[in-house]
């Protein structure tokens, strides 16, 4: 496609989109949620389609890592629990109209703060394809249109699944433009994204460090920000060894794909002689890779040594940086000064340092005693998630439909004038 042939491609998407907000911004939600249930129903109906296209994309992806095939591939379990995720935000109340503030002057005019769309929202991500179930989902039951551009690798997936999800939507009797896969992998299209402030009012990010970052830096239109997940687990003085050993590994291999796992350890130097084998014993079995500072090598010697730049590095495979601090002073310290703002983890039986953790860790998931994977909208209840926004503005945590609004004022009057 030609780059005039595109720019008019994304201009013309972007109008379409913009116009089937429109009507579904007004929609009651019996309706929207008729769509999503709808939707759920042809995922689960044309699963075989779907499975076939990803694993055209597996193909493709050749071998790939295995926490990276992880993230693309799709299961009869995996489209089960989008389609199930689409029926709990259709569950979920309604976001829109909600009046969040009202009050009276003493002249009987009226004022309301009221919850309305966002508008167009596009969202750029890459390998996983069970986001654009959850971004297709959270946005139609939030009133916004969404324009959804995913990675090349997962390229096929994603058509099949937004076919499935557009479907529902015209059964409905809502506009399918509403939900709009970018039909190009000319990743020029992304350009365009970013520079649309005509037609798109909010862009997500979901992927890797490289992405975000041109994201932030080049785009006109606001960014709702999804950093990566730098995620700590510290084992405290006060933490159960067996408690320690079963939420790490969890919080490590569960799924290391993904951007709530744990991707860092820290072991207080009180606990580290008693805890530090039994858990270096179970991430080993379990078939990570564990890259630990010299004192944490000097309690396990078959742990590969830590470089400088592993405290700063989202592994997104089975590979942990592992360090024993002094304290939780130290524990704290580290964190700030490597994490990412998204989610870290103490585990202790003293609740003077959890409560201490949990109010003084800047991120925008703090944990006690549970494992970083809980890092994920649907644990929250909110159905799905759009992503984990690390930043301050809007939105920060799991964003679910309620945080893809904005608001308006009403004032009502009697035939007021200002004086």
């Amino acid at each position: 496609m030609n780059r005039g042939g595109l720019a008019d491609t994304m201009a013309a998407l972007g109008a379409a989109a913009r116009k089937a907000q429109r009507a579904l911004g007004v929609s009651p939600h019996a309706r929207r949620q008729a769509a999503l249930g709808a939707a759920a129903r042809e995922l689960r109906a044309r699963a075989a389609d779907i499975l076939a296209a990803n694993a055209a994309d597996l193909a493709a992806a050749g071998d790939r890592p295995a926490a990276f095939r992880d993230r693309l591939a799709l299961d009869p379990a995996r489209i089960a629990a989008m389609a199930d995720g689409l029926e709990a935000i259709a569950a979920r109340p309604d976001p829109l109209g909600v009046v969040d503030q009202a009050w009276r002057r003493e002249d009987g005019l009226a004022f309301e703060r009221v919850r309305v769309p966002l508008g167009v929202i596009a969202v750029i991500f890459e390998s996983r394809p069970n986001v654009a179930a959850d971004a297709a989902g959270l946005c139609l039951k939030a009133g916004n249109a969404v324009i959804l551009r995913g990675g090349s690798e997962s390229r096929r997936s994603v058509a099949a699944i937004l076919e499935a999800v557009r479907a529902g939507i015209a059964e409905a009797g809502l506009p399918a433009d509403a939900v709009q896969p970018v039909p190009t992998q000319d990743r020029a299209a992304v350009g365009h994204l970013l520079t649309m402030t005509e037609h798109v009012d909010l862009l997500i990010p979901r992927g890797g460090r490289s992405l975000v970052e041109r994201v932030a830096a080049e785009s006109r239109v606001p960014v709702l920000g999804h950093l990566m997940g730098l995620n700590h687990c510290y084992v405290h003085a006060g933490a159960d060894r067996d408690m320690a050993v079963r939420i790490v590994v969890n919080a490590k291999m569960r799924r290391p794909g993904i951007c709530g796992a744990t991707e860092t350890l820290l072991v207080d130097r009180a606990v580290a002689d008693s805890h530090l084998p039994a858990i270096a014993a179970a991430l080993a079995e379990a078939g990570c890779r564990l890259r630990g500072d010299p004192a944490a090598r000097a309690i396990a010697p078959t742990m590969e040594p830590a470089a400088a730049g592993d405290w700063d590095t989202e592994w997104l495979d089975a590979v942990i940086g592992v360090r024993v601090v002094a304290g939780l002073d130290e524990a704290l310290a580290h964190i700030t000064a490597h994490g990412s703002g998204h989610t870290e983890a103490i585990i202790t039986g003293d609740a003077a340092a959890a409560a201490r953790f949990l109010d003084e860790v800047d991120a925008a998931i703090v944990l006690h005693n549970a494992s970083t994977q809980f890092a994920d909208g649907g644990e929250f209840g909110f159905g799905a998630e759009i992503g984990i926004a690390t930043g301050r503005i809007h939105a920060r945590g799991p964003v679910g439909a309620e945080h893809l609004t904005s608001y308006k004022y009403r004032v009502r009057g009697n035939g007021h004038v200002r004086p």
